[in-house]
């Protein structure tokens, strides 16, 4: 996962045919209780050992890995019974485009009375969405525009009175409520979406900029600055938009805090009394009057990746469903560790969440009585390069918006034994929440609100871009509360893979992983996923999610 969102009324007359859930009954466990043995530890920890094996050489689109886990997939659920999910495909077509920016070693930062020479990869990393074959940044202006912000909701724009057309912004990671953490600026310490640093390429795109960079900081980015060097001249993918292209920065990237400081220094200021000042509403950008000069070399390759969809058809209304997604990719082979090891396995992330996939169809397919609505299984492409694939079936979606009912996602699924609490990310957004609320409850568990709500997980893995379209989607992270080691052991466990396996050759199936726990949180998704098969419920957004609005719009037409 990059790997780090959004009132239902319906109209009368639909609200007859549309039933909105508040209080999901819990009924459900003793219901799928004849099924729910499919989802065994036997057969999870099969799927996962295969698509964490080396021989799928890390799982990278374009490369042999990816044909490996297409064809793995495609056995394994025609194996199950379950149907292709394309018109007689297991696959969607993904066109995209592979950018391979090669940096020169330095940039150089230029002032009135300074000059400094910021080293590649160790102080910044760049890349480029261009694809001309080479991209040069003469020396360029640079603007402070704090965080990078156009949200007129939040009475927040960081780009006023300023025009950095042609011009390099500096901005600072995450959004304003993370530095006040005072719940009335943006959602205080949550992250919105306009905290991800997606949205911030893209805003400054629109902005005219010929450059961006983000100052990056560990605690509101959510990973340490080693996530981002594994950026420094390697290939990004891009969704394949020849004949419809939109204007794209030159350069884009990061720089450390440290060089930030340094940055503001020779611009004549503090860094962290700027950052202080940002996060005040009214701040306003300017020119750091210090121009950045450097480099790039592009390589190209268009080619085309695949989604992986599979379905069980509905018995009553086959044209309604439920989706469930994860995202099959991985990093491929890149840079060897101390060990030698150079196949970025991606064992937790996630080949555990499409092991989940598997599972979860296999418990369907269990059942004496085929679900009245449909059940998709969408395994899809290119998440680590920026949740590409999903971002394609959501705009070209196989199965109408309108019909799907909800979207259930799985990433980074939890080895390290089964786990009192389960963690909801993005909690109050959707009715959803209620779902897995009751199904926990049922089988004795609760539901634990994300600790770092500041990271912005629910805007960082493929169920975003059904939320986009509007499409309530549910999306639960590796509980804390070990039953054999208490939240202490939970936590320590939890942090040991994000420093020592997260995006990491290391990410492998390890000999001390436990599949119960995984197993237990999938039993859970199966039941929510398996009451909306069986009903005619439609959750709902909750008022205040940002998604709403979407869903109200098309569904009241």
């Amino acid at each position: 996962m990059i790997k780090r969102i959004r009132p239902f009324l319906f109209p009368a007359l639909v609200a007859g045919v549309f039933t909105a859930c508040q209080s999901p009954d819990t009924g459900t466990a003793e219901a799928g209780a004849e099924t729910v043995s499919a989802l065994s530890t036997d057969s999870y920890s099969k799927y996962l050992t295969a698509l964490a094996a080396d021989e799928m050489e890390g799982r990278k689109p374009f490369t042999a890995g990816e044909q490996k886990t297409l064809d793995y997939l495609e056995q394994e659920f025609k194996a199950l019974g379950v149907e292709p999910g394309n018109n007689g495909s297991y696959f969607q077509e993904v066109p995209m485009v592979e950018v391979n920016t090669t940096a020169s070693p330095s940039m150089t930062i230029k002032g009135k009375q300074q000059e400094l020479k910021l080293e590649g990869r160790n102080d910044y990393v760049i890349w480029t969405k261009r694809t001309d074959a080479a991209v040069t940044i003469d020396p360029t202006d640079m603007v402070f525009v704090g965080f990078g912000i156009v949200a007129p909701e939040y009475n927040w724009n960081d780009y006023a009175g300023v025009d950095v057309k042609d011009k390099i912004v500096v901005m600072l990671v995450n959004d304003p409520g993370f530095y006040t953490q005072d719940p009335a600026v943006f959602k205080g310490k949550a992250m919105t979406y306009y905290g991800r640093w997606t949205y911030k390429f893209e805003e400054a795109a629109r902005q005219g900029a010929k450059g961006a960079l983000i100052v990056h900081d560990t605690e509101p980015a959510g990973y340490g600055f080693q996530v981002v060097q594994n950026n420094w001249n390697t290939s990004k993918m891009y969704l394949d938009n020849r004949g419809r292209e939109t204007y794209k920065c030159a350069m884009e990237g990061w720089i450390t805090t440290q060089i930030a400081e340094k940055l503001f220094a020779a611009a004549g200021m503090d860094y962290k009394a700027v950052l202080n000042k940002a996060a005040k509403p009214g701040n306003k950008p300017f020119p750091l009057n210090l121009q950045a000069s450097t480099s790039m070399q592009v390589k190209t390759r268009y080619d085309k990746t695949s989604n992986f969809i599979a379905k069980i058809t509905g018995s009553t209304r086959p044209d309604e469903t439920i989706i469930y997604t994860g995202h099959w990719d991985h990093l491929g082979i890149g840079k060897a560790d101390a060990a030698g090891d150079s196949i970025y396995n991606g064992a937790v992330d996630n080949a555990s969440g499409v092991a989940g996939l598997l599972a979860i169809a296999k418990a369907f397919k269990a059942q004496s009585v085929q679900p009245e609505r449909t059940v998709v299984f969408l395994a899809v492409t290119a998440e680590e390069q920026g949740l590409w694939g999903s971002a394609y079936y959501a705009e070209n979606p196989v199965f109408a918006k309108e019909k799907t009912v909800a979207n259930i996602n799985m990433d980074m699924m939890n080895p390290y034994g089964t786990t009192k609490d389960v963690v909801l990310y993005g909690m109050g957004q959707s009715e959803l929440e209620d779902y897995i609320t009751a199904e926990a409850e049922a089988a004795g568990r609760y539901i634990a609100p994300e600790e770092n709500p500041e990271a912005g997980l629910y805007y960082r893995s493929d169920h975003f871009n059904f939320a986009k379209i509007g499409i309530p989607a549910l999306f639960i992270g590796p509980g804390v509360d070990l039953v054999e080691g208490g939240k202490v052991l939970g936590k320590q466990k939890l942090d040991e893979y994000y420093a020592s396996y997260y995006h990491k050759a290391a990410d492998q199936v390890h000999a001390d992983y436990k599949m119960d726990g995984v197993v237990e949180d999938l039993k859970l998704l199966y039941q929510v996923g398996r009451r909306l098969a069986g009903s005619s419920e439609w959750p709902q957004w909750k008022v205040g999610s940002e998604f709403k609005a979407v869903r109200d719009g098309y569904m009241r037409k």
